[in-house]
């Protein structure tokens, strides 16, 4: 038996030891305060057993294991319906954190890694701005080195659960003379100051997930930059990288428990009768299993070679246009019913409902919202079509103005 499949073993048995009786997924947890404390407390295990951020160094935190150990980790978890990570962990152990480990001075990995392990720090990003999202280069935030620190004056928008957070990462202007690529500069930013305001903002579900965050004159010390002055354009396209790796262990797995129960309500509302129907959903089953081998293929990829690249930008595009036919297959089974909102939404306005979740029009149209976005947040499919046409492709590029 190789490491990864005593790992695995590893992971099952720690599963079998913690969760409850009975067991069927986070998303069966009704009560959202609890489905909360959940996390809360689970977190709290992972951190004691050291099952975050597993391949980090281990004079930073971390297990010290490879990454195919992590991604057998990601596997059996999204398996058992419980999450890997906490709710502003995505920000602070996925993006930041593998950031700071390509990037970060050693000083930074020592003092920012282990606090973001142990929730200490609680990270949101600081990227999109009311004029800036796909065309993230012509961002307005502004950042000017006095002294020994960097004073941000600006505004970012769509920044999700900036409100449980205590530190931010941001892009900001710090050379207007400078072309726009190469005048943006990667900041780390403490959020419990006079400087920084937090504005919920309400979506059409109800939920308050995404947040406004204003600075002014908000600071942060001189030596809180990752990367050089001017580098921020190249740090960020590395946090992106992270932001879509991870999925393509998970998304095969939390997508095709989605469809499971999409297929399970399809039968339940009679739609065996119904040709078009069928077709429908069998389209829906070819293209889950499609997804599963494009994530097998990039992970293979990873393991071999150690970097992401396109193949990113060919996962994202391809699950958020899935999932938004996936979603509106959903809604068409369920009729005039989905008029109606009954039972809890998702817990994370991202992706699928949680595994576990009930046949609920809450679930359903809350899955529907988020796959509305799917195709806006991390990257449109516009952009993500100009990096495949372009990087994998080898087309032209886009002109510029």
């Amino acid at each position: 038996m190789g490491d990864a499949e005593r790992f695995r073993q590893r992971v099952r048995t720690f599963l079998a030891e913690h969760l409850p009786s009975g067991w069927r997924g986070i998303g069966a947890i009704e009560d959202r305060a609890e489905a909360d404390r959940f996390v809360e407390s689970w977190r709290a295990k992972l951190v004691s057993n050291r099952l975050l951020g597993v391949s980090w160094p281990k004079e930073y935190g971390g297990a010290g294991l490879s990454n195919l150990e992590q991604v057998v980790l990601i596997e059996e978890f999204a398996r058992a319906g419980v999450p890997t990570i906490g709710y502003n962990d995505t920000f602070g152990i996925k993006m930041l954190g593998g950031t700071l480990l390509q990037w970060g001075t050693e000083a930074q990995k020592r003092w920012f890694l282990p606090r973001i392990l142990s929730g200490e720090d609680r990270w949101c990003q600081g990227f999109s701005e009311p004029g800036s999202g796909s065309d993230l280069a012509s961002l307005s935030t502004k950042a000017e080195l006095d002294a020994d620190r960097w004073v941000v004056d600006g505004q970012k928008l769509w920044t999700s659960r900036a409100r449980e957070a205590n530190w931010i990462f941001l892009l900001a202007r710090t050379d207007p003379a400078a072309p726009r690529h190469k005048s943006l500069t990667f900041l780390l930013v403490p959020m419990d100051q006079p400087g920084v305001e937090v504005r919920p903002i309400k979506a059409l579900s109800g939920e308050s997930e995404f947040n406004e965050v204003f600075f002014s004159g908000a600071s942060t010390p001189a030596d809180h930059i990752v990367g050089a002055p001017g580098a921020g354009w190249a740090v960020a396209s590395t946090l992106l990288g992270l932001e879509r790796g991870e999925e393509a262990a998970t998304n095969p797995i939390l997508f095709r428990a989605e469809l499971d129960r999409l297929l399970m309500m399809a039968v339940d509302r009679g739609a065996r009768g119904d040709e078009r129907r069928r077709q429908q959903l069998a389209d829906l089953y070819v293209r889950c299993e499609l997804m599963r081998f494009l994530g097998l293929r990039i992970l293979n990829g990873v393991l071999r070679t150690g970097e992401l690249g396109p193949a990113a930008s060919i996962a994202k595009l391809y699950w958020s246009e899935y999932h938004q036919r996936a979603t509106q297959a959903a809604l068409a089974v369920l009729g005039t019913d989905a008029l109606v909102v009954s039972g809890r939404g998702p817990l994370s306005a991202y992706r699928t409902d949680d595994p576990g979740a009930p046949n609920t029009t809450g679930s359903w149209i809350g899955a529907f919202y988020n796959a509305v976005a799917g195709t806006i947040y991390a990257g449109t499919s516009e952009i993500q079509r100009n990096i495949i046409a372009e990087s994998v492709l080898g087309l032209p590029r886009e002109p510029r103005l």
